[in-house]
């Protein structure tokens, strides 16, 4: 398009040509000229800061193929100088005191000025009446549900903003611009009286064609707003206010009080921790939720949210705070019992209806299926128990509110430790007779417990974990190359040496990367890698001083006493894994657990990998220290610190976090953990490790009674 610009006017006017194809697959050449009044570059105001014109069709009739309707063009620029000139001075009657809060000046953009502000329209009770609803709707029709205002611009120094206002009735869109349903206004922010509220005006929009060019008109509506100080049951706004008409009840486009009313929320404020149940004040206290009949059919899905806490609230502005209160103090020392408030949202499952489990009021309806129950009672931090009285809304007639406040709200928080399970459990019950309409069968709600507490503590158990996984690892490795060393620099040792231990430890180190194949190839972070690889060492290395061993023995032809002692061990081995099937098969009946007792009885003997050594010293009654110290304690230890760790966890961790959770140490499944079997298997590692060195020290068949040693000593008769 081009055209001309009048820089004294501040008028635009463009012609342009577009194709255009129409249904029938023609292509047809539409004419248009846009005329725009741009707005007024000094001082402007409500009236004179906006660009108005139209899009219209060139065609002269209205039967060319050509011609389009008119196109209304609006657009509300910031500008830095603008003039805040509409604000009124006088917003009616019905003084705020001690009914609103307070809102800090370099807050107030952040709490207006950031994005839009909905509230809902409440109606008076009249308008559910036909014939006396004719004076309810700034509209002048249809009753809308909701009001939002978005700002255009905002002033944190002069606490003032400039906003469109959107009145949507049922079938529009939020985003649909219409003449009827959209307007322009301004607010200021009213600190230095007792009201402590917001006030405004909201202007209509014109046709400029219709009136000489001008876009704005009528600024009869008006507007207040304030964060009310006290939340109750029957009252749970955030945002209270008014909306109304300053014309008498003879004019046009005069309507009826309505009542303005916002829920809206901006998080819960952190605080100390320490806590055995959850404190009252922090973010814990909010969960999604799972409402069932007392049957167990699945009914809804919600979450439940903390309005208040004694007398401060927690879902509210940042900025906003009560004169009296420090809001940087809320749940610093949180008593034991506290008077809170919550608001819980249900939302029915596919094919489940609300009424089918909250019964309605004849003619009621609940908008978009949703119930929601505003609840407050008492918490008791030191059990967790939370009792409630709750409300919730019906509508009756589009219109008119009903409250039904014979609800009882019963949750019980599981601890931080968790020990006895990770979900939080609970009724809603109607304590009305069953013969009341509005009756209605208990109500089963439950959630899981996801503590920020829990989430960090598990985070970091996994971390650790992963660390000592390196750490032993590596260790592992250290000792099996000292253990090759000390083989090289004495040749006699490796026929002394039990090929069984060593392939007992090379198991230990192959299965869990047998186990773990699936993802070792997958996307994994850095710390799980550096596992895999390390663990992979260790085998080659543990490989490596078995291939030594079994090179001595075959030159030396030391087999005799390999064979006596691997055939001793694997039959104690073998005893021992039959008796532990036979006792778990009494005590479970299960065959499934079979796989995983094989896997925990193969970590018991890996962890008395020393038990095929000690044989083959007692059978040869050697004396030679053919395990380095720093191998076989070393690796001991190495075993016994699991254990150890076991313990640890078991004191320090949520048990419902380690029913689910992901080990990288100390797996439940590789071995036998428990506080007996800490105890027991740590005094055998510990007496295995004592064995060997005392062995190595006095001899093999030192432990053994003094009569089978001397026996022991007996010269073998030589047939020949």
């Amino acid at each position: 398009m081009n055209g001309f610009w009048s820089e004294n006017t501040r008028k635009l006017c463009i012609v342009g040509t577009a194709s255009w194809e129409v249904e029938s697959g023609n292509v047809i050449n539409l004419d248009a000229v846009l005329k725009l009044n741009y707005a007024s570059e000094s001082n402007p105001t409500l009236y004179t800061n906006v660009v108005s014109g139209i899009l219209e069709s060139t065609a002269v009739s209205a039967d060319d193929a050509a011609y389009f309707e008119p196109i209304l063009i609006f657009s509300f620029p910031a500008s830095p100088n603008y003039k805040y000139s509409q604000i009124p001075k006088e917003v009616g009657s019905g003084g705020l005191a001690n009914e609103s809060l307070s809102l800090s000046t370099a807050k107030f953009c952040s709490a207006f000025g950031a994005g839009p502000t909905v509230v809902e329209l409440e109606y008076a009770m009249q308008c559910s009446s036909s014939r006396e609803s004719q004076h309810c709707s700034p509209l002048g029709g249809t009753l809308p549900r909701i009001l939002y205002l978005t700002p255009i611009e905002c002033s944190d120094l002069e606490r003032k903003f400039r906003y469109t206002a959107k009145l949507p009735n049922m079938t529009q869109d939020v985003d649909d611009f219409s003449l009827d349903s959209v307007m322009v206004g301004e607010a200021s922010w009213d600190e230095y009286d007792e009201n402590r509220q917001l006030i405004g005006v909201a202007c209509r929009l014109l046709n400029p064609l219709s009136h000489f060019g001008i876009a704005v008109g009528d600024c009869s509506m008006k507007l207040r707003m304030w964060y009310t100080s006290v939340l109750t049951i029957r009252n749970d706004a955030k945002i209270a206010g008014e909306l109304w008409s300053t014309k008498t009840v003879e004019d046009s486009g005069y309507f009826r009080k309505i009542s303005l009313t916002s829920d809206h929320d901006n998080g819960v404020k952190p605080v100390k921790k320490g806590y055995a149940y959850p404190d009252a004040s922090s973010f814990n206290m909010r969960f999604d939720v799972l409402l069932n009949s007392s049957k167990g059919e699945p009914l809804s899905w919600g979450y439940a949210l903390p309005v208040s806490v004694e007398n401060d609230m927690v879902d509210i502005v940042w900025a906003i705070a009560p004169e009296s209160s420090n809001i940087e103090q809320v749940g610093v020392a949180e008593p034991q019992h506290s008077n809170i408030s919550y608001k819980i949202s249900l939302n029915p499952f596919p094919d489940v209806k609300a009424s089918n489990w909250f019964p309605s009021l004849h003619g009621s309806v609940d908008l978009q299926e949703q119930a929601n129950i505003m609840a407050e009672g008492v918490y008791n931090a030191g059990t967790g128990q939370l009792c409630m009285v709750g409300c919730r809304k019906l509508i009756v007639n589009s219109t008119y509110f009903f409250r039904d406040c014979e609800i009882l709200v019963k949750l019980e928080f599981p601890p931080l430790n968790a020990k006895r399970g990770g979900l939080i459990k609970g009724t809603i019950a109607s304590i009305r007779e069953k013969e009341d309409p509005l009756y209605f069968n208990d109500l089963v709600l439950q959630s899981a417990a996801h503590y920020s507490e829990v989430a960090e503590q598990s985070i970091w158990r996994m971390d650790l974990e992963i660390t000592m996984v390196l750490i032993s690892n590596f260790l592992a490795c250290v000792f099996v190359g000292i253990q090759i060393f000390h083989v090289k620099r004495n040749p006699e040792v490796p026929s002394l040496i039990s090929l069984l231990m060593l392939i007992i430890l090379c198991v230990g180190h192959m299965i869990p990367l047998l186990l773990n194949f699936d993802t070792a190839f997958g996307r994994l972070e850095a710390n799980e890698v550096s596992v895999r690889v390390i663990t992979v060492v260790a085998l080659l290395l543990q490989i490596r001083l078995l291939q030594l061993v079994w090179t001595a023995k075959h030159k030396h032809g030391a087999w005799s006493g390999e064979k006596k002692a691997g055939f001793v061990s694997l039959s104690l081995y073998m005893i021992g894994g039959m008796l532990g099937l036979v006792l778990n098969w009494i005590r479970k009946r299960d065959s499934a657990c079979v796989w995983g007792d094989l896997r925990c009885y193969g970590g018991l003997v890996l962890d008395g990998f020393l038990v095929p050594q000690i044989i083959l010293n007692i059978l040869s009654g050697s004396a030679e220290k053919a395990l380095s110290q720093p191998f076989y304690i070393g690796t001991s230890v190495v075993r016994l610190v699991p254990h150890a760790y076991d313990q640890y966890r078991a004191h320090n961790y949520p048990e419902y976090d380690l029913k689910a959770a992901t080990y990288y140490y100390a797996n439940p499944a590789a071995d036998f953990y428990s506080t007996a079997w800490d105890i027991i298997i740590s005094c055998g590692v510990v007496g295995l490790a004592v064995v060997v060195f005392v062995q190595q020290r006095c001899g093999g068949r030192c432990i053994l009674p003094q009569r089978l040693e001397l026996y022991e000593k007996v010269p073998s008769v030589d047939n020949e």
